[in-house]
């Protein structure tokens, strides 16, 4: 088969990137599986954008640099943010529902989350990603320049060396010789689930937007695809990787037997929600602990957070920490957090009422395939988008919600 774009992956980069190109080229979209089950469709909290005249592009970059610890790279840092409310726009004109506030200078709801100087979190509800992804679905679906392949699995990507049979010394092992000295992606190998059958997919550019791999942890929020497929086929094709060590760890996954991968927002933080220390860890019921561990306390960047919730379960034999957030109005939550009210209340915790158990759990690929801020890789004709590409703005950490940005910003 022969397409313009063969696109890897079916979350929001990806689709922004099938949306951009496919007014002008035919594209193909392959996914391991249904559309919906990367791990966009799973964000809860929103996107980081500079939406307010109190805020600013500087502070967004600062805040990202001190959650980065450093290690980001300012450059691209700065214009992805720069470019963060025309990302936010397009999202609007897709159709996005984001939750409105009338009150607000664009319109729409802004929310805060930790290591933020500012409300800059623009989202729908509790299930942004949700919101965003189907969306776009509906449009890639609607589109007569796009193709989709559900339940196929990307094998390896087809580059000019692997077509040669080049050897690593460089000699040729009776390959075409008109493509020697041209090193180049020109489509990939992808399984169809259902049948078995491989089959080639040729194309002038191959984009990788497999998401991150965060399923090589035992406990993760990721969903099971996040295998870090894409991150291997191009290392496998000669591609930089870089900062693959900085896996960053969500401070707050729920703590429940039947509900291992199901996030609570770090937007519950930014309304109010305190972290305390159960009953069992043998001091006075509800006694906070972050202060004790930064002056920002709740709304500390994750890394901070995580670690000192993993400090005080170690230290005290604890399985699990207590997110209160029920002193907020009960309808308040019900309004802001539908998703995680509802889910918790499934398996028995009302949190206008009572505490919610949290414990870390692998979150992000802050490192990846190294690219541009076009998503070029190394390699001609091979692209890497979203959180399987490492562009420098996440340095060690990243900051909450600025993933779905970069998704868009440079998707688009």
């Amino acid at each position: 088969m022969k397409f313009d774009v063969a696109i890897v992956g079916s979350g929001l980069a990806g689709l922004s990137v099938a949306l951009h190109l496919a007014q002008t080229r035919k594209v193909a979209i392959i996914s391991k599986r249904a559309l919906q089950d990367g791990a966009s469709n799973w964000a809860q909290g929103g996107i980081a954008a500079v939406l307010d005249s109190s805020d600013s592009h500087d502070q967004h970059i600062a805040d990202t640099l001190v959650a980065g610890a450093g290690l980001c790279e300012e450059a691209a840092t700065r214009y992805i943010v720069e470019h963060g409310r025309a990302a936010i726009e397009w999202l609007i004109e897709q159709g996005v529902p984001f939750t409105r506030d009338e009150t607000a200078e664009l319109g729409f709801h802004l929310t805060r989350e930790g290591g933020h100087s500012q409300r800059r979190i623009i989202h729908a509800a509790d299930a942004t990603g949700h919101a965003v992804q189907v969306t776009l679905e509906q449009k890639v679906r609607a589109h007569p320049n796009i193709a989709l392949f559900e339940h196929h699995c990307a094998i390896d990507v087809i580059t000019s060396d692997k077509l040669t049979g080049k050897g690593p010394n460089g000699a040729l092992h009776g390959g075409i010789p008109h493509l020697v000295g041209q090193p180049r992606c020109y489509g990939l190998y992808v399984q169809d689930e259902q049948s078995g059958q491989v089959l080639t997919f040729e194309a002038e550019h191959t984009v990788l937007a497999t998401g991150g791999a965060g399923k090589v942890y035992l406990y993760t929020t990721n969903p099971d695809t996040a295998t870090g497929d894409g991150i291997a086929m191009a290392w496998r094709a000669g591609c930089r990787v870089s900062n693959m060590e900085f896996i960053q760890f969500h401070p707050t996954c729920l703590y429940h037997p039947y509900a291992k991968s199901f996030l609570i927002t770090e937007a519950i933080r930014g309304e109010g929600g305190l972290l305390k220390l159960p009953p069992e860890a043998g001091v006075a019921a509800g006694t906070r602990f972050m202060p004790a561990h930064d002056e920002r306390g709740e709304l500390a960047p994750r890394d901070v957070v995580a670690r000192a919730i993993d400090f005080e379960m170690k230290k005290r034999g604890l399985d699990y920490v207590h997110l209160d957030i029920s002193h907020q109005d009960p309808e308040f939550l019900k309004e802001h957090f539908p998703t995680i009210y509802a889910r918790c209340l499934e398996l028995g915790i009302d949190i206008t009422k009572e505490p919610i158990p949290v414990v870390p759990a692998v979150h992000f690929t802050c490192g990846g395939i190294v690219t541009d801020l076009t998503g070029r890789t190394d390699i001609p004709g091979l692209y890497a988008v979203g959180e399987t590409a490492c562009t420098g703005l996440h340095g060690a950490n990243r900051l909450a919600s600025n993933s779905l940005l970069e998704c868009v910003v440079i998707g688009r």
